[in-house]
């Protein structure tokens, strides 16, 4: 659809995968786009990350991408799941899904994401990167943002830059602190070299394997990849710790054994083969639902965690990230910059239910494995199965939006 007025000139704050997704689909659309990002120097770091066939669709947009990422991500199509002693309990497969609905992408976050930052930058888009935007501010006119002393307007800002976005504030007309959520997570990730070796860890880094434990208030998630050369884990377990705004922490396997006090000897392996300066402990935090993600004069507009953080164990935070970033860029390109505010109003309405939902599934999931019922996962073993919703992954949130924008639109 072209869009009714000219180009209209977007400023993104945040080079993460909603403000790169934002971008790229902006650009992609004809709009002027310029990404303002604080960290000067972004480095491959972290541990896994998840797409869903939600988002993995939109890699397929952008000429090249896939092909780059297909060497390192995870090929497993299959989770196998054990109780805490190690007793095998079932296997959930995703090959079926994968047919209906298309491939999902799993892999390293700091690779995937320099693929995307690597394919922003050929196709022209202005990413400044060491440039602390440190405030915001709007008009019935425009949007704009302080930075480096200098105040930048555009028709309209994207406030990309994860739950700490000085941008929430304009939108709410307050800060927000985050609560701890009672939980947190070990996560790493290293070379496998010192699994192959092991007896009791060799199957796990045979190849692309995907396994879980499941344990009352903890639950164990491991992945190998690059035909197990690689591999990942994460601990997600009960944690009181009063946390404010710093929240991730070197981790230290003692504890982490502590916590898995008893579990199947092969996790416990695991644990004590991970280096050091590889295993962090994550603070898990959450906000309560915002009551909005746009600014009074609709020119400041919250995406990807600003607007909506979530728990690891949705396996939607990233997809539902990008889906934001191609709802917006589509919004405004019906629009045009001579009605922004509609624009804004209608991805709004068009993301605010969807995602809420979808957050939601992520105390869900979690409880699901902590609260499990071993009594009827005898009975059937399925019960201990990621839930994999055709509503959430068989989307496309772009064409969604054409199709429903003009309703929505008149709605409003």
């Amino acid at each position: 659809m072209e869009s009714s007025s000219g180009p209209v000139k977007v400023i993104i704050v945040g080079a993460g995968f909603a403000g790169l997704t934002a971008a790229i689909e902006c650009q992609r659309k004809g709009h002027s786009v310029t990404v303002f990002e604080k960290i000067k120097d972004i480095k491959p770091l972290g541990d896994i990350i998840s797409f869903g066939q939600n988002s993995s669709r939109m890699f397929k947009k952008w000429p090249g991408v896939v092909e780059k990422l297909l060497p390192i991500i995870h090929t497993s199509q299959a989770v196998n799941f054990f109780d805490s002693r190690g007793n095998y309990i079932t296997t959930q497969s995703f090959a079926e899904e994968e047919e209906k609905w298309g491939m999902r992408i799993n892999g390293h976050r700091g690779e995937i994401h320099k693929i995307l930052l690597d394919y922003a930058k050929s196709v022209g888009i202005e990413i400044r990167l060491g440039h602390n935007v440190t405030g915001y501010f709007e008009d019935e006119a425009c949007g704009g943002i302080e930075v480096d002393g200098e105040r930048i307007t555009a028709d309209v800002v994207l406030s990309a830059e994860g739950v700490r976005a000085p941008g929430r504030r304009i939108v709410l007309g307050s800060d927000d602190l985050p609560r701890p959520s009672g939980y947190a997570v070990y996560r790493a990730w290293f070379p496998s070299t010192e699994l192959i070796n092991n007896p009791l860890t060799k199957h796990l880094v045979g190849g692309d394997t995907h396994s879980g434990w499941i344990g009352e208030d903890v639950h164990f998630l491991a992945a190998a990849i690059k035909n197990g050369a690689e591999i990942s884990w994460v601990c997600t377990h009960k944690d009181d710790s009063d946390i404010e705004e710093s929240w991730q922490f070197p981790g230290k396997v003692d504890e982490v054994l502590k916590v898995l006090e008893g579990w199947d000897p092969v996790v416990q392996e695991l644990v004590k083969a991970t280096p050091p300066d590889r295993l962090f402990d994550y603070k898990l935090v959450f906000r309560d639902p915002l009551p909005t993600f746009i600014s009074p004069k609709r020119r400041i507009v919250l995406i990807g965690d600003a607007a909506h953080p979530f728990l690891p164990t949705s396996i939607q935070g990233a997809s539902q990230a990008m889906e934001d970033g191609a709802v917006i860029a589509a919004c405004l390109d019906i629009s045009g910059r001579y009605r922004v505010t509609d624009a804004v109003r209608v991805y709004e309405k068009i993301r605010y239910d969807r995602v809420h939902r979808i957050q939601a599934t992520g105390v869900t999931t979690r409880e699901q494995w902590h609260k499990a019922d071993w009594s009827a996962i005898r009975n059937d073993p399925t019960l201990l199965h990621l839930k994999r919703d055709q509503w959430v992954l068989d989307f496309d949130a772009e064409e969604d939006t054409y199709n429903s924008y003009a309703k929505i639109a008149s709605s409003l």
